[in-house]
């Protein structure tokens, strides 16, 4: 047949639609073009499957070949298209019949040789698959393990152009990719740090206790070396485990960003992000011109870490105001609005006496000894807030030293 229809899928922001790859091959001039709102990595992809349609052993006609990705509302980009391309191509060419391909998915980046190479986001693909109604898909097999997290959907991995040609020819046989059972991750996942660490501190222990049972942000403040910082790394260890549909929500998140480990790609365990306090806001919160879920979404579930709080920018912690009280971040844009998932547990750490304080007077404290005595005085010099009174301490400071000079030239004398 000269037209075939393969499904695969686009991703935009956490949500998954449908793309349906159209081919239609005719005769006339020799042509290989590419529709439907394409970006630049799409487009490119009639290049790399051409060239690994031909290292395969698979010859491609001089005809005028029409490749369409609808819907053409929705913007396509990545490599995973590559793969969908290929085998709607030959499906068309009637290398590959059109009933192995019905209910099918498929998603993949190919390299020149034909070989398949892993890409982001399979997790959530799968499972508008199965919500979808289909009943196999065929992706990388680096990305197999991650595949069959969703259960109740047959995951083929292939690990080239090759290979998934001969299975849905029939020429070869892959097994599908065994569901691992998800009480499997959760016993493997031991960590190297435990709250039991913890030696004496028993305040802050307790402090934490409490604010861990009611799901309350906390904020500790102490010297340096206190162990802050210590205390919040093991704050998810006393958290209680999450299911395995919250675990598939977190992981979610991180396939999205291509986070997940391929040894174990199932989060069992309660995230925790440190943050540095030069963070940008579409960092901290997503965004960007293709908005993506940011640290707030990626401690979901979790624990969010601001260390050296009173560094941070204002404008920076201002947006966690929205996220904290409605536990989901909105981005608006022109061409779609974006709803990332933020239900996390904020703990920040500051020092008792920082430049900031400094300036606001609290570093003069009864507990701020260092900030006492004779360094007290350039303290207060240097935030001073009129020019008069920095003059006048600068003028007091000059004639301490010249009459300490005067002295100092008398006792030599004598």
């Amino acid at each position: 047949m000269s037209f075939s229809t393969v499904m695969s899928a686009a991703i935009e922001g956490l949500q998954v639609e449908l793309i349906h790859v159209e081919t239609d091959i005719s005769n006339g001039l020799p042509v290989f073009h590419m529709v439907g709102y394409l970006s630049s990595e799409v487009r490119e992809a009639s290049e790399r499957v051409r060239t690994a349609i031909h290292n395969s052993g698979i010859q491609i006609p001089a005809k005028k070949i029409i490749i369409n990705l609808a819907p053409a509302t929705v913007r396509k980009r990545g490599a995973s298209f590559d793969l969908p391309i290929a085998l709607s191509l030959l499906s068309a060419l009637g290398v590959i019949t059109a009933e192995k391909l019905k209910d099918t998915v498929v998603i993949g980046e190919l390299s020149l040789d034909g070989r398949l190479r892993e890409v982001n986001g399979v997790l959530p693909i799968v499972m508008e698959a199965k919500k979808m109604g289909c009943s196999r898909c065929i992706l990388p097999g680096g990305n197999a393990a991650e595949g069959a997290l969703t259960k109740g959907i047959e995951v083929i991995g292939a690990d080239s152009l090759r290979q998934a040609v001969d299975y849905l020819r029939d020429e070869a046989k892959i097994c599908p990719e065994s569901s691992t059972k998800w009480e499997k991750y959760a016993a493997t996942a031991q960590g190297l740090i435990d709250f039991s660490d913890i030696q004496g501190q028993e305040a802050v222990k307790r402090a934490v206790e409490v604010a861990v049972s009611g799901g309350h942000n906390l904020l500790l403040i102490g010297p340096p070396g206190s162990g802050k910082s210590m205390v919040a790394q093991r704050i998810p260890t006393i958290l209680p485990p999450p299911d395995h549909e919250e675990s598939l929500e977190i992981t979610r998140i991180y396939s999205v960003l291509g986070m997940v480990d391929k040894d174990r790609p199932l989060i069992t365990g309660r995230p925790f992000r440190s943050v540095h306090h030069t963070v940008t806001k579409p960092a901290l919160i997503g965004g960007g011109l293709i908005p993506v879920p940011g640290e707030i979404s990626l401690a979901h579930g979790g624990v969010l870490f601001l260390d050296e709080l009173a560094e941070f920018r204002k404008s920076v912690l201002e947006v966690l105001r929205q996220p904290l009280e409605e536990r989901v971040i909105r981005i608006n844009r022109a061409h779609g609005n974006y709803v990332f998932p933020s239900n996390f547990i904020l703990v920040a750490a500051m020092n008792i006496a920082t430049t900031k304080l400094i300036q606001c007077g609290i570093a003069e404290m009864p507990e701020n000894k260092a900030f006492q005595g004779f360094l007290g005085m350039f303290f207060w010099l240097f935030r001073s807030a009129t020019i008069i009174r920095g003059l006048f301490c600068l003028a007091i400071l000059h004639l301490f030293l010249t009459i300490t000079r005067q002295s100092l030239n008398l006792i030599t004398f004598r």
